[in-house]
């Protein structure tokens, strides 16, 4: 039931930033949209590497004889093995995005 509630509260703190970014100005500075972006993405790299980290722990536990949880040791992997696939889809829509726009002619 944690895990539940955890993630329901992590929807309601993504949506609640969405909402505060709506209300903004539509229009920011170039420097302070990519300094926000960059931001975005770096803690996105930052919680699909600790989900990563806490399932290689998990298997490790559970190798080593210290855990008898294989199931979620197992839910764990497929947890980090998804989110860092939706992080490389991420990835490569930004750099197909940029190439798009680089090669727009002027």
């Amino acid at each position: 039931m944690s895990s539940i509630t955890q993630v329901q509260q992590e929807l309601l703190g993504r949506m609640q930033q969405l909402a505060e970014s709506a209300t903004g100005p539509a229009i920011k500075p170039a420097s302070q949209a990519t300094d926000d972006a960059g931001g975005l993405f770096m803690a996105a790299m930052r919680s699909v590497d600790a989900q990563q980290h806490q399932a290689g722990a998990a298997m490790a536990a559970v190798d080593s004889g210290k855990s008898d949880d294989l199931v979620g040791a197992m839910i764990d992997s497929q947890k980090a093995s998804v989110s860092f696939s939706a992080l490389l889809q991420v990835r490569n829509k930004l750099t197909t995005a940029f190439d798009d726009v680089m090669r727009m002619p002027l």
